[in-house]
C-alpha cells in the first residue's frame, strides 16, 4: 500500500515538476498514436463502409481475415515492420527503423483491422433500412453514403477510440521498430518496461498512473459523447 501511495506522489511530482523527459515522453506518446489512430481511420472506415454495405466474392472471407486480425499480436506486427524496414528489408533505404514514423507504421497495421471491423459490423446494422429508405426519396448513391455515414456516427466514433485504447497500451510493436531510444523514440509504456527493468518501480507506477489517467480521459470524452447522443 505504501509503494502505491509513493507512486501517486511521484506522480504527481512528475506532472508538476514539468521534467522535460517526462513531457517529451507523453508528447510522443500522443503525437505517435493520434497519428496511427487517424492514419487507421482514414484506411479503415472507407473500407469498412464499402464492406458492409455491398456484396462481393470472398466477403466472407474478408471479414473472417479482418475478425482475425483485430486480436493480432502486436509484437508479431512490429517483427513484420522491422523485416521490412530493417537494412536488408525492402523499404531499408528508407532509414525509417528506430524513427517515430516507423512506429506509427507498426501501430496503424495493429489498429487497422479493429476500427475496419467494428466499421463493417455498424454499416451491415443500418445498411439495408438506409438503403430502401433514400432510394424511396429518390436520393443519389453518394447521398445515400453521406447518410449512412452520419446515422453511423456513433459507432463510428467508437470504433476510433477503441483504436486509440489499443494504440496507447501498445508496448511490443513500437519497442521493436523504435528501439525505445532516449528523447527519440520512447513513449510511456517502452518506458514503463525500462524503468521497470532497472527496479525503479515508483517511476514505473508513476508512469503508469500517467497513462491510466490520459486513458480515463479519453474514455470520459466517449462516455460524454453518448450521454449527449
Amino acid at each position: 500500500m505504501n509503494e502505491i501511495m509513493n507512486s501517486i506522489f511521484s506522480a504527481w511530482s512528475l506532472i508538476v515538476s514539468l521534467d522535460s523527459e517526462v513531457y517529451g515522453i507523453i508528447l510522443l506518446s500522443l503525437l505517435v498514436t493520434v497519428a496511427s489512430t487517424g492514419g487507421a481511420a482514414v484506411l479503415g472506415i472507407p473500407i469498412g463502409i464499402i464492406v458492409g454495405s455491398r456484396n462481393f466474392i470472398g466477403k466472407r472471407l474478408f471479414v473472417r481475415v479482418i475478425n482475425t486480425l483485430m486480436g493480432l499480436p502486436p509484437v508479431v506486427a512490429g517483427l513484420v515492420v522491422y523485416l521490412f524496414l530493417s537494412c536488408k528489408g525492402p523499404l531499408g533505404h528508407m532509414q525509417l527503423l528506430f524513427t517515430p514514423a516507423a512506429m506509427v507504421i507498426a501501430q496503424i497495421i495493429i489498429v487497422l483491422p479493429i476500427i475496419t471491423g467494428l466499421t463493417v459490423v455498424a454499416v451491415q446494422l443500418k445498411y439495408k433500412s438506409i438503403e430502401e429508405t433514400c432510394k424511396g426519396l429518390g436520393m443519389s448513391n453518394f447521398r445515400i453514403i453521406i447518410m449512412l455515414i452520419h446515422e453511423c456516427k456513433y459507432p463510428l466514433f467508437s470504433a476510433l477510440l477503441a483504436g486509440y485504447g489499443r494504440s496507447i497500451s501498445e508496448v511490443g510493436a513500437v519497442m521493436l521498430v523504435g528501439g525505445n531510444i532516449q528523447y527519440k523514440t520512447r513513449v510511456m509504456t517502452t518506458s514503463i518496461v525500462l524503468e521497470t527493468g532497472k527496479g525503479n518501480y515508483d517511476k514505473a507506477l508513476a508512469l503508469g498512473i500517467i497513462l491510466i489517467l490520459v486513458s480515463f480521459f479519453i474514455n470520459w470524452i466517449l462516455q460524454r459523447f453518448q450521454e449527449a447522443k
